[in-house]
C-alpha cells in the first residue's frame, strides 16, 4: 500500500486506496470521495425480542454517523474557508515554502503551472471546503472539496507536488 504524505508536515493526507486523476498539468490531484455511515449496525439475528419479553429500546445505544470516507480515513480537519485576498496570501506563502523542498526539475514545473492551478481553485472559491492534515498547522497543505454539479459526493483537490509517497 501506498500513502501519500504532506511534505511540508509529515501529514497522511491520501493513500493508493482512493484513485486519483491529474488535471491542471498535473499540478492538482482530483479524488472522488464518498459519503459512508459509520456506527450503528443493525443486526438481524432472527430471534423476536417482543415474545422473549425484551423492550424496544433494549441493546447497544448505538448512532450511526455519516462521514466522508478520505476525511475520516485521514482525519481531516476542516478549516474556515478563505475569501480571495486570504487564498491568495495563502498561496503565495505555500510556493516559498514548498519550492525549496523539491528537486530542480519538480520546482521549475511547479513554479510554471502554479499560476493555472490557482485560477482553477479560484474559479472555485466559493464552493470550495478547506482541510488541513491532522497535526493543524498552518505551513501545510492545503486539502480541497468541492460538489461538481449534480453530485451527492465531494470531490477533493490536492497539490501533488505537496505528496511524498511512502511505502506501507
Amino acid at each position: 500500500m501506498l500513502v501519500y504524505q504532506d511534505i511540508l508536515t509529515g501529514d497522511e493526507l491520501l493513500s493508493d486506496s482512493f484513485p486519483y486523476k491529474e488535471i491542471e498539468n498535473g499540478i492538482l490531484w482530483e479524488v472522488e470521495g464518498k459519503w459512508v455511515v459509520q456506527g450503528a449496525v443493525d443486526v438481524d439475528i432472527g430471534a423476536n425480542p417482543s415474545a422473549e419479553g425484551a423492550d424496544e429500546d433494549e441493546g447497544v445505544d448505538d448512532q450511526a454517523v455519516k462521514v466522508v470516507d478520505i476525511v475520516d480515513t485521514f482525519r481531516l480537519q476542516e478549516q474556515p474557508a478563505f475569501d480571495k485576498k486570504q487564498f491568495v496570501a495563502y498561496i503565495k506563502k505555500f510556493i516559498k515554502t514548498l519550492t525549496p523542498k523539491l528537486d530542480a526539475e519538480n520546482a521549475e514545473n511547479f513554479k510554471k503551472h502554479i499560476e493555472g492551478a490557482t485560477k482553477f481553485l479560484l474559479s472555485k472559491l466559493k464552493d470550495l471546503q478547506f482541510f488541513v492534515g491532522e497535526s493543524m498547522l498552518d505551513d501545510g497543505c492545503l486539502v480541497f472539496a468541492y460538489y461538481k454539479e449534480g453530485a451527492v459526493d465531494p470531490t477533493f483537490l490536492y497539490f501533488a507536488y505537496a505528496l511524498k509517497e511512502v511505502k506501507c
